[in-house]
């Protein structure tokens, strides 16, 4: 049990002085562009694929469309993308990169590159995959099957 709380204290300091901060290491090449990176990630994926629409990006990201939707409205507003309607059905759109988006996904998809390739440099690839691998098995096991079984119940 002193096992436990002293593993449960770790995790917490982890939690305060790592993992938050991997939060703004993350965001911090999109919040030069007054993006989260969550938006960051929209504009980058309505980059790669022209015409995608709004529920499809729901989809692929598990969230609702008014989530996507909030998100959305930075970029619009920034003018980084814009929404074409369906000429066969005008009440469905597409969303497409302006090119002033396609410039700005392009510097921020730079910086994040840079960023990580200078972690890896540091940590090394080979703990860095150690790492992502530990991490995405935590994600599995752990965080994802927790929001299951919320769900469920």
């Amino acid at each position: 049990m002193v096992e436990d709380e002293h593993l449960l204290d770790q995790a917490i300091d982890l939690y305060l002085t790592g993992l938050k901060g991997l939060g703004s290491f993350v965001s911090e090449p999109s919040a030069a562009f007054f993006l989260s990176f969550e938006q960051y990630l929209i504009l980058h994926n309505i980059v790669h694929h022209p015409g995608v629409k709004l529920m499809d990006i729901a989809k692929d990201r598990a969230v609702t469309r008014s989530a996507v939707s909030r998100q959305l409205k930075v970029l619009l507003t920034n003018h980084y993308v814009i929404q074409k309607k369906d000429p066969v059905d005008r009440r469905r759109q597409s969303l497409v990169a302006t090119s002033e988006g396609i410039r700005v996904e392009k510097q921020i998809t730079q910086r994040i590159k840079k960023r990580f390739s200078n972690w890896l440099t540091i940590f090394g690839m080979k703990r860095g995959a150690q790492l992502l691998d530990l991490l995405s098995e935590f994600n599995q096991q752990i965080v994802q099957a927790n929001t299951e079984r919320d769900e469920s119940k």
